[in-house]
């Protein structure tokens, strides 16, 4: 079957924060196997990061290989996603349905620092 993978906009005032350091993805807990690119085989890493956007904010977690890692990322730090893709995904297990989103990134890069808003009297 194939795979949707669906482009993912974003406003222009979109933001994103990390929320924790990269850690590798791992593909078989049993046995520690960390999950690789089918394409490249570079190892996997996912961050969980805050979406902010609208008066509102959302955690979610992004895969990136490793070499679409900037240096400093670290929980808090601006973050842009450079490439950013959702996948809907479904399966059936122990007789009960689980369904989501993977979102994926080619990579995450560190954006400029929020900036406070200026205050004029």
């Amino acid at each position: 079957m194939a795979t949707t993978r669906i482009r993912v906009g974003l406003l222009p005032s979109t933001m994103f924060m990390a929320g924790t350091a990269p850690i590798p993805k791992v593909k078989d807990p049993q046995t520690g196997e960390l999950a690789t690119d089918r394409d490249t085989g570079e190892t996997l890493f996912t961050m969980t990061v805050f979406l902010m956007e609208e008066g509102r904010a959302e955690q979610m977690k992004i895969t990136v290989p490793q070499s679409g890692l900037a240096d400093g990322l670290q929980p808090g730090v601006p973050v842009r996603p450079v490439e950013l893709f959702a996948t809907p995904w479904a399966r059936m297990f122990n007789g009960q349905l689980s369904d989501g989103v993977a979102y994926r990134a080619a990579a995450l890069e560190l954006a400029a620092p929020m900036q406070a808003a200026a205050v004029s009297e």
